[in-house]
């Protein structure tokens, strides 16, 4: 490895792992904004919160991977610019495609493992990530009571608090709860109604060492519980229910009641029920679900003809009328005009049920083949994304590296600006392919590559600008260019103006 390599490469990585953790960072931020309300109350453990961040950092790789290679490029090419190394190379001999090549054997680097990455890790990590995700926005949020309103998320329990007082930071016991009301329902079913209450001056409320019972010390208060016989309901001549049951009231002035937390907390979904979805997918298994369902596909619309002959009734068959003998004349006529008379209504009565029928059919066969179709489709564009997520790492190479010897800026000022325009424009260009693919609006491989067919000429284009020391940033250029139109405009006015007055 020669020193101009050395001094490129170093001056590469810098950035490049920099604005790869910046980027990684801002995307697990905007995932913690966008699902921040089912996150809050959720009493969720730091190796839970820690495992998800985890999961969706490696997600967020292949994303960011575009990014830092445009901005580290751009910056490293900027310097050297900047400081007149890249004049200097020049100079001496080295033109700018050999002091591109070791970032070119680089970037080529970083697009095989971002397509092993999305071939082999990210379809794991999407796995872990969103099952987890899904099991922590189903979960039931931790107990809050406020005071004045019925906390009915305890299975079995609704609980009511007048008011409560904050304890002390050192207290073990919980805050203080006074006016405390407690129904206890039944639970096999509501239609027994509520058949005991807890009504208490004040109580605390904690839960054991293992978090999995709700523990209630109530304070100077009766439970009040009625016992059913069992026996038939019978009513009195009012039309309500006669009694049939025992009532008992018991004082306490010190009583516990423990609840089990066995409804609350995480529970672990099965992860089979997730891996249907493309992106929990290799290419191989990508593969063989694509050709699977266009083979599902092609049968089912070759199908819909057969099956739909159910629908049809034929009256008359040409077959038949064909074999019989001649047809005379006779009185036979008449009698048959008479019955088609009283059979006309019926028979247009069951054209057009039949007709229905058949509109109702085809409507609901174009829908459900229209959703296969989509399915291969969605299935065809995430096996393109594999390649194109780590072809697009090329491009932005190309585009950042000939950008940065254009500007000669170093630094995060103009730079990261262009980085992000150019970001902005791949990752647009990247949504509207796919949701037109999607929509079936464009055919899969154009949409799923849309982005790189644009931006990979204009990354050319740039770079041949760039070899020939192209002055696209400069002031003084675009002064001089406009200078010159507008003298253009002034002579051409003037010509003008003296044609006319000639004439």
């Amino acid at each position: 490895m020669k020193k101009i390599d050395k001094l490129v490469l170093g001056s590469f990585w810098g950035p490049f792992f920099l604005t790869l953790g910046v980027v990684i960072f801002i995307f697990l931020m905007r995932l913690l904004m966008f699902y921040i309300d089912d996150f809050v109350s959720k009493d969720l453990d730091l190796a839970t919160f820690g495992r998800l961040l985890f999961y969706f950092s490696l997600l967020t790789i292949p994303t960011a991977l575009p990014l830092a290679v445009l901005l580290s490029s751009l910056m490293t090419f900027g310097n050297l610019g900047e400081f007149f190394e890249l004049t200097a190379l020049k100079s001496a001999g080295i033109s700018l495609t050999r002091a591109m090549r070791p970032l070119l054997i680089v970037a080529v680097g970083i697009s095989g493992f971002s397509f092993w990455f999305n071939n082999s890790v990210a379809p794991w990590a999407n796995l872990k990530g969103y099952s987890l995700l899904y099991d922590i926005k189903t979960a039931k949020a931790t107990l809050n009571l406020k005071e004045g309103i019925f906390y009915n998320d305890l299975p079995g329990y609704s609980i009511k608090v007048d008011q409560k007082v904050k304890a002390a930071e050192n207290s073990k016991t919980g805050d203080l709860l006074k006016g405390l009301v407690i129904y206890k329902h039944p639970t096999n079913g509501a239609e027994s109604g509520n058949r005991e209450i807890i009504l208490a001056d004040s109580g605390r409320m904690y839960t054991d060492k293992d978090r999995s019972y709700l523990v209630f010390q109530l304070f100077n208060g009766n439970d009040y519980q009625e016992y059913s016989d069992n026996s038939p309901i019978s009513y009195n001549s009012a039309g309500t229910p006669a009694t049939g049951g025992q009532f008992m009231r018991n004082g306490f002035k010190d009583y516990r009641l423990v609840i089990s937390l066995e409804s609350f907390g995480i529970k672990r979904t099965d992860e089979n029920q997730f891996e249907y979805h493309e992106y929990m997918k290799n290419l191989s298994e990508l593969s063989v679900l694509t050709d699977s369902l266009r083979k599902e596909y092609t049968n089912t619309s070759m199908s819909v003809a057969n099956t739909s002959r159910q629908y049809y009734n034929y009256q008359f068959k040409a077959d038949a009328v064909t074999k019989q003998k001649a047809i005379k004349d006779g009185k036979w006529v008449d009698s048959l005009m008479k019955k088609r008379e009283v059979a006309v209504p019926d028979l247009a009565q069951s054209a057009l049920s039949q007709a229905q029928n058949i509109l109702t059919y085809a409507t609901s066969n174009v829908t459900y083949l229209t959703e296969k179709e989509k399915n291969v489709w969605r299935y065809q564009l995430e096996s393109h994304h594999k390649f194109t997520q780590a072809f697009s790492i090329f491009v932005m190479f190309l585009i950042g590296a000939s950008m940065g010897a254009i500007i000669k800026k170093g630094g995060f000022g103009v730079p990261v600006l262009i980085a992000i325009v150019f970001f902005i424009f791949l990752y647009v260009l990247t949504i509207a392919g796919d949701k037109y693919a999607k929509d079936g609006l464009i055919w899969v491989p154009i949409g799923a590559w849309l982005a790189n067919i644009i931006l990979f000429p204009l990354g050319l284009l740039i770079m041949q600008r760039a070899r020939h020391d192209s002055r696209l940033f400069d002031k003084d250029v675009y002064i001089i260019a406009w200078e010159r139109l507008r003298v253009r405009w002034k002579n051409w006015s003037d010509s003008r103006s003296v044609s006319q007055s000639v004439s």
